[in-house]
């Protein structure tokens, strides 16, 4: 690919000398979950708030002390789900929630009435401040753009006694927005112009944090432009210095932990690495990199397959085989030869103190420590992980499930395996999938079902559409059904309108065909979003592309109905 000057490298800072690259990191930073604002702001569905509510007491349980837990003035679900933390008094005393706010007077206003009654809050506002984002998002000069920053500080000054007066207390945080492609002068201009007008000394100290919203250069040079800047703000025993990267470039935990040798103390992020585009930083990675280094995170990831499952649930992610720690894979190994020096050195330890210094070929860390087992190969028992049986389902049946499904499949599977004890024959396997999924005819079941392909005049532009009638029992009633929709499939979902089923719509769908010849099926599996929230996957196999659809959404909604 050639450049042809479209892209030019990043300018290196005239840093004569350079400390962080013989620094150490010797204790964990203060720790900012920023999952309930940026984390959510990312999902394709964004999370309810009973789901933010359960996600809260996880990262509490996680140890988080500070948690960004959205922005109230950008609508009522985000300000109600601020009153019912502190109504409802879900905030330990020794947890801070994190607000986040333009730097406008309104918002600001909003957002410490969203806040009384509080303990302790963090009010975070923020402001673009790159070169190109002054251009384009408001074609305003440096000196208005640091206007407007003193505006919001002073804004948040005239409205702290909202909270202050019952007794909150307030920490004030800045962002100069894509600090990362922010010229590095003018960000330590706008900062300490916005340190000054908060007043920050030592005993209320302000966090000035440094977003690289946009990953655009190498860690190296990430962390000169953090060792520049905390060495040029004026006042640095007044301020802390914290990191919110992003990972454009793939290398946001490198940026972290340079950024971190280089003097800055806190970090914000996200639980594997969730947010928009390539995601924030991955919290946990940057957690168990320094656990693998014998410090203390200060975080508890000692049960990592329950978090990832909590969070595949409340947030409808999916977490990348390879992800390290926490991936499907990291602890499996499929070479003969990895599995042999594993095997040997896991039996070794047998005989070993508990504490002795870890060293086994291949794995960075003892699985155990964080609720993991190593795997040499897939086999499906009581310990399988949710992709094993759906990997059964494809190489001995061509089934592929989707990714998203892995975990619901999986835990089907392995609930079956702890009942019998032992492991499960492929059969076996498929035999469960047939009567969870295939099979079912409770509480729907459809009796007979009939489509008219309703096509306009020749050369019109009339859509074409599809008329369903059908017969169906729900809980043994019997019951005639019909309705248009662009297809089989949407105009069954139609239908289902006029029967007592729960509500939902099709929030995932996927096909592909299996066998050949004359015995070809197609295979469609279909998530539906029910209208409380919950959330189901269903599998349909017919010959008729169409029919598989519908089996499968009949299968979804008995699937959720018998849970």
């Amino acid at each position: 690919m050639k450049n042809n000057g479209k892209y030019s490298a990043v300018q290196a800072l005239p840093m004569k000398e350079r400390l962080w690259p013989s620094a150490k990191i010797t204790h964990a930073p203060v720790w900012c979950s920023v999952d309930l604002r940026d984390g959510n702001q990312a999902l394709e569905n964004p999370m309810g708030i009973e789901t933010k509510l359960e996600y809260f007491a996880l990262l509490v349980r996680l140890g988080f002390k500070e948690i960004e837990v959205g922005f109230p003035s950008s609508s009522d679900t985000e300000y109600q789900f601020v009153r019912r933390l502190i109504e409802e008094k879900r905030i330990p005393d020794d947890v801070s929630i994190q607000v986040l706010s333009q730097a406008k007077d309104a918002l600001i206003k909003k957002t410490f009435e969203a806040v009384k009654g509080a303990k302790e809050v963090i009010f975070h506002i923020y402001n673009a401040t790159s070169p190109a984002q002054r251009l384009y998002n408001f074609n305003k000069s440096k000196e208005e753009i640091l206007k407007l920053a003193v505006d919001g500080v002073r804004s948040v000054k005239k409205y702290r006694h909202i909270v202050e007066e019952d007794g909150t207390k307030v920490r004030f945080e800045y962002s100069p927005e894509n600090f990362s492609q922010t010229e590095i002068d003018y960000s330590l201009e706008i900062c300490q112009a916005v340190m000054d007008e908060w007043g920050a000394s030592a005993e209320n100290k302000i966090i000035l944090n440094l977003p690289t919203t946009v990953e655009a250069s190498m860690p190296n040079h990430f962390a000169d432009m953090i060792e520049y800047f905390v060495t040029h703000i004026k006042g640095r025993e007044n301020c802390i210095i914290s990191l919110h990267n992003h990972n454009d470039r793939g290398e946001s935990v490198a940026q972290c932990e340079l950024g971190l040798l280089a003097g800055a103390e806190r970090v914000e992020g996200c639980l594997f690495g969730n947010g928009e585009r390539t995601g924030n930083l991955d919290i946990v990675t940057v957690a168990l990199n320094m656990y693998s280094q014998g410090l203390d995170p200060g975080l508890d990831f000692s049960n990592i397959p329950e978090v990832a499952e909590r969070y595949c649930h409340f947030t409808g992610m999916t977490i990348p085989a390879r992800l390290p720690y926490a991936g499907e894979l990291v602890f499996t190994a499929f070479s003969g030869s990895h599995q042999d020096a594993i095997r040997k050195a896991m039996n070794a330890r047998k005989k070993m103190p508990a504490d002795a210094p870890w060293d086994v070929p291949y794995l960075l860390i003892d699985p155990h420590d964080i609720g993991r087992e190593y795997e040499g190969i897939i086999r499906i028992n009581s310990q399988s992980g949710k992709g094993g049986a759906a990997y059964i389902m494809e190489k001995e049946f061509g089934l592929v499930l989707p990714k998203a499904m892995h975990p619901v499949f999986g835990s089907v599977i392995k609930a079956a395996a702890d009942k019998k004890q032992r492991e499960l024959k492929p059969a076996e396997i498929y035999s469960i999938f047939e009567k969870k999924w295939l099979k079912t005819k409770s509480p729907l079941n459809v009796l007979d079902i009939t489509e008219k392909h309703i096509e306009g005049e020749r050369g019109s532009d009339l859509p074409e559409q599809v008329a369903t009638m059908a017969t169906v029992e729900w809980n043994g009633k019997r019951l005639a059904i019909a309705a248009k929709g662009n297809g089989p499939l949407d105009a069954f979902v139609a239908a289902m309108k006029q029967t007592p089923a729960p509500g939902f719509n099709i929030s995932s769908f996927h096909e592909h065909s299996v066998g050949s010849g004359s015995d070809t099926h197609a295979m469609a599996y279909v998530q539906i979003t029910c209208e409380d929230g919950r959330q189901s996957w269903g599998v349909g196999k017919s010959s008729n592309v169409g029919r598989a659809g519908i089996a499968a959404v009949v299968s979804a909604l008995n699937f959720v109905c018998n849970i």
